[in-house]
């Protein structure tokens, strides 16, 4: 069996980013750039997690995988709508991008 190469896709995440304000309970649509969409991608299956980040440790992503906020898209997309859910007010929150590979967005708002 011949194992062809692949290519590791990591889109750029357009929306949020550190201007964004998300509210509790409404809808926004994540965004990322597909123009640089490589031929082979390992993994099409996209997931989008919410998570935060904590003062003094920019390691830890303190992500919510039992909690998708979507999941099963196509990466080819560049979008996905996701209701915000019910978290404390803070504006260390990100999101990942699960599929090919990770990718964190810069840190956003969260408010009630």
């Amino acid at each position: 069996m011949q194992i062809l190469p692949r290519d590791i896709w990591s889109p750029r995440i357009v929306v949020p980013d550190a201007n964004t304000v998300w509210t509790v309970g409404s809808v926004f649509t994540v965004t990322w750039d597909v123009s640089t969409r490589p031929a082979r991608v390992t993994n099409w299956d996209g997931k989008v997690v919410l998570g935060y980040m904590q003062e003094g440790d920019e390691t830890d992503e303190h992500l919510s995988f039992e909690h998708p906020l979507a999941q099963g898209f196509n990466l080819t997309q560049g979008e996905v709508e996701i209701t915000v859910p019910d978290v404390a007010p803070s504006n260390d929150y990100i999101i990942v991008l699960f599929g090919d590979s990770g990718n964190r967005s810069p840190k956003f708002t969260i408010v009630n």
